[in-house]
């Protein structure tokens, strides 16, 4: 008897891309075959090196640029050639199922599944439903929601709260030996700093600013930094010139051991870096993206900051002294940094992945 083929669209970012992957681990682990549809951005193969060898497929797309814009036709064209390769593919592969995990990149997949009568089903990881969301959430045959806020902005849909999905291999390390591994010391404050998939060149400044202060704090400070790859030298230098342990990578696979060393991080407020930092109890400091869709990243950020997990600071108004000075607060106060520590683990949903697949099987039963 063969497996129960599920394809799940998850490229662009690693927003979408992580908790599909972590779907994927689930659904493998249930017996079920699985090919992944990605973007044609290198990203996404960065962050499936190393990741359960998945069979995964590229479909040209591209968010929407406006209908006045210039890019608007190329727009059309990687629909269009999405489509055709999507047809095809679904013929050769016979999925029994299609999960988005939101973006762009799941309308197609979802589209031609409904009309060859495939169950689908969409993963909104956001507090504000992205577009694709917006357009396919009464469509589909399960609407999954990242957070319990989301329902609210879609009244009168159906939907299961299931949180973010998270991969298998984030488990705690024990602090000694995620040190060790990471060649830095485990009884030193450890800030981490985590630009979403790709980087972000505003944390990276902010940190390069704040350097001289954390250099100076009166507890010694050590930096595990996800820079993205074009911006790690000069973060790297800016901490060598003040004497700054420091690990700096572009992107990593080590993520368990970075979370488990970590007692503060700075970061995005993308859906998935959030139920991360939520599953470790950690901390943070969110800088929401100012020109995420639909302004997400500031509502998501919202949720943790009124439990108390998080901090969060409108970009274009922080500055390097302002973030040093946060950090060197949180850091110098226990009791603080624990209560946030469990406000954040408030807010994990460490089941998510299990409920996911659960709904897929679900739909491929009825």
């Amino acid at each position: 008897m063969s497996k129960q083929r599920v394809v799940i669209a998850c490229g662009g970012t690693g927003g979408h891309l992580l908790p599909g992957l972590a779907v994927a681990e689930e659904l493998r682990r249930r017996g079920k075959e699985i090919c992944l549809l990605l973007s044609e951005k290198r990203i996404d193969r960065t962050a499936l090196e190393g990741e359960g060898d998945f069979p995964w497929e590229t479909l040209p797309t591209m968010g929407w640029p406006g209908a006045l814009s210039a890019r608007t036709p190329a727009f059309f064209g990687k629909l269009a050639l999405s489509w055709w390769n999507c047809r095809a593919l679904f013929r050769r592969l016979a999925p029994e199922a299609v999960l988005g995990m939101g973006g762009f990149l799941s309308a197609v997949p979802i589209l031609i599944a409904r009309g060859q009568r495939i169950p689908t089903l969409l993963h909104e990881s956001n507090a504000v439903p992205g577009l694709v969301t917006r357009l396919f959430c009464r469509k589909v045959d399960r609407l999954l929601l990242g957070f319990e806020g989301c329902q609210e902005r879609l009244p009168g849909v159906p939907s299961v709260v299931t949180g973010t999905p998270l991969r298998a291999r984030l488990q705690r390390v024990p602090r000694g030996e995620a040190a060790e591994a990471l060649g830095l010391a485990s009884n030193c404050s450890t800030i981490l700093v985590l630009g979403g998939s790709q980087g972000a060149r505003a944390l990276n400044r902010l940190l390069r600013e704040a350097a001289p202060a954390l250099a100076q704090a009166v507890n010694p400070v050590q930096i595990l930094h996800l820079s993205g790859p074009a911006e790690r030298e000069a973060c790297l230098s800016a901490y060598r010139a003040q004497r700054i342990p420091a690990l700096v990578e572009g992107f990593s696979h080590r993520m368990d051991l970075f979370y488990s060393l970590a007692d503060v991080a700075v970061a995005r407020s993308g859906a998935a870096t959030l139920a991360e930092v939520a599953f470790y109890g950690l901390p943070t400091i969110l800088v929401p993206f100012p020109f995420a869709a639909d302004d997400h990243q500031r509502i998501n950020a919202k949720a943790f900051v009124a439990a108390g997990a998080s901090l969060a600071y409108d970009q274009a108004a922080l500055s390097g002294e302002t973030l040093a000075q946060a950090l060197g607060e949180i850091l110098s106060d226990e009791r603080r940094r624990r209560a946030m520590g469990a406000a954040a683990a408030g807010l994990a949903r460490p089941d998510a992945a299990r409920m996911v697949a659960e709904e897929v099987e679900q739909c491929m039963q009825q």
